[in-house]
């Protein structure tokens, strides 16, 4: 029998979350300008990076001109039936063009092993503003076990971009473990372990399945799953953690890297880890030495694995949908008020999954100390942040919040327990989960500064940041303007938001009372 070839190309065999990666093709933001398929705004954050696009024919997401990015959404979702083929993304952001499955670090990490071949073996470089990076202890642990590697071949050395746990996986015989359909019943389940399970083993338990007891045949199944990242131990800009929504098929043994992860990022300036935003296989999402979550914080996963992939190809589509908008800066991105768990939390209610909002933090708070911040922070710009993070609906603000209200849901939905009239597509879901499972993902040894689980709150935040702001972790970066020449005519303007509105609400107020009075 043939063995196969240790290094392949990314795109030779399998999937790319629902696709089938033979429907690609390997290409550079460069490379794909004068095809013309897909827009000039994304290929533009891509110029030298490996992408994979869809091939000709295949149905590629569009987007609506003149429309904000949520009504483009349900205008969509209203004229598309859960019938309809699957949409491709623009593009995926593949970031490396060779895979090898099944490799081991040998000779104190200097070289690899794979099905009886051998090559010398190195890292990408860090990136110069990264802080912390791959080191020994990254080698101690990662050379305990078989890995998927993302790199190149140059030479007789294999350059490492990715490096995946294949131990990290859907477990087929993970432990059931029954946890409250409440958002207070999946917060213990991601603070159970000191530190967020920062320094814990990968964890799988089944939370909930149709068939207890009945052998579990995941593989090849449609999954649909919610993301947390953890808060980061070296900067105090990051205690919120990150969110992104995940699709795929339960890949060989449960292999989950080939999963699609939707991370939406500020565009509008330098990552210190380079994270652009994208549409990412989801080992290189949690394991790019340089931007993967897991180097930096301990993460968690709600996996519902599904009968049918009409719901996770309805919100897959609708992502895409947005990513469109989100390129061409239609949707700005913002901390507080149009972050990354905003995005998913508006993109899932569009189509129809009415996730629960948790409200706003302190409104009356917000609105009579807006003076008062000001004055604190010598600042109106920081005032009228202060004043959109307390105003803003919490489950679109936390990260946390919003992995909180998704597990709950999905255990309700699965075990018909809603706490509201469900929605059609709502009700498709309910029907489609076959089973519910938590995934824990650990902090990968470096020399980063060990994670945690992320805060839920303004007070948890104050309580973690140093009480005098000169002590403050914060890692500065370069702002990345985005050209003129990109932008579409059709662009909405930007809005103010609540907190310059607020503002200048209290300076009318300040200079209208002693005029009224004066009179």
């Amino acid at each position: 029998m043939t063995q196969p070839l240790p290094i392949r190309s990314t795109l030779a065999a399998g999937n790319l979350g629902l696709y089938d990666v033979g429907n690609f093709f390997l290409t550079t933001g460069r490379g794909a300008l004068p095809l013309g398929s897909v827009i000039p705004q994304a290929l533009w954050y891509f110029e030298d990076e490996p992408i994979a696009i869809a091939r000709a024919g295949l149905p590629i997401a569009g987007f609506t001109r003149d429309a904000s990015a949520t009504k483009d959404v349900a205008a969509w979702a209203a004229q598309r039936s859960t019938a309809m083929p699957l949409e491709y993304p623009s593009l995926i952001w593949i970031a490396a063009p060779e895979v090898i499955r099944g490799a081991r670090l040998v000779a104190n990490g200097t070289r690899i092993e794979a099905n009886g071949n051998t090559w010398a073996f190195d890292v990408v470089p860090k990136i110069a503003l990264n802080r912390s990076y791959y080191d020994q202890t990254s080698i101690a642990f990662l050379g305990m076990q078989p890995l998927t590697l993302r790199g190149t071949l140059q030479g007789q050395t294999f350059v490492a971009r990715t490096i995946w746990p294949e131990a990290f996986r859907l477990d087929d015989c993970a432990p059931s473990r029954h946890v409250d359909a409440t958002a207070q019943g999946i917060r213990r389940l991601v603070r159970e372990e000191s530190a967020g399970g920062a320094r814990s083993a990968f964890a799988a338990m089944t939370l909930w399945e149709r068939e207890p007891g009945a052998a579990r045949r995941w593989e090849g199944k449609p999954v649909l799953a919610a993301m947390l990242n953890g808060a980061q131990g070296d900067d105090d800009e990051a205690h919120g953690g990150h969110f992104a929504m995940v699709t795929g098929r339960v890949g060989p043994e449960g292999a989950i890297g080939d999963w699609l992860a939707d991370n939406f990022y500020t565009l509008d300036a330098f990552s210190e880890k380079g994270i652009v935003a994208a549409v990412v296989p989801l080992d290189n999402y949690l394991a790019d030495l340089n931007s993967g979550q897991a180097w930096y914080r301990p993460s968690y996963l709600i996996v519902a694995i599904l009968k049918d992939e009409r719901t996770a190809s309805r919100i897959q589509g609708a992502l895409c949908r947005v990513y469109n908008q989100f390129y061409r800066h239609q949707l700005p991105y913002d901390h507080a008020t149009m972050n990354c768990a905003s995005i998913s939390i508006d993109v899932l209610r569009a189509i129809g999954w009415d996730v629960r909002s948790r409200g706003p933090t302190n409104r009356l708070l917000a609105a009579l100390g807006l003076p008062y911040f000001a004055l604190r922070d010598r600042s109106l710009a920081k005032a009228a942040k202060t004043f959109n993070y307390l105003t803003e609906d919490r489950t679109r603000l936390f990260p946390a919040i919003a992995f909180e209200e998704i597990g709950a849901d999905l255990l309700r939905l699965a075990r018909r327990e809603p706490a509201r009239r469900a929605s059609p597509f709502e009700a498709l879901l309910a029907e489609d989960i076959e089973a519910l499972v938590f995934l824990r993902v650990p902090q990968l040894p470096s020399s980063r500064a060990w994670g945690d689980s992320p805060i839920v709150s303004v007070d948890e935040y104050r309580a973690r940041v140093p009480a005098d702001p000169a002590q403050a972790k914060i890692i500065p970066v370069p702002e990345r303007p985005f050209p003129a020449a990109l932008r579409d005519p059709d662009l909405h303007p930007t809005m103010p938001r609540r907190g310059q509105r607020a503002l200048a609400l209290w300076a009318a107020t300040l200079i209208a009372v002693p005029w009224i009075a004066w009179r």
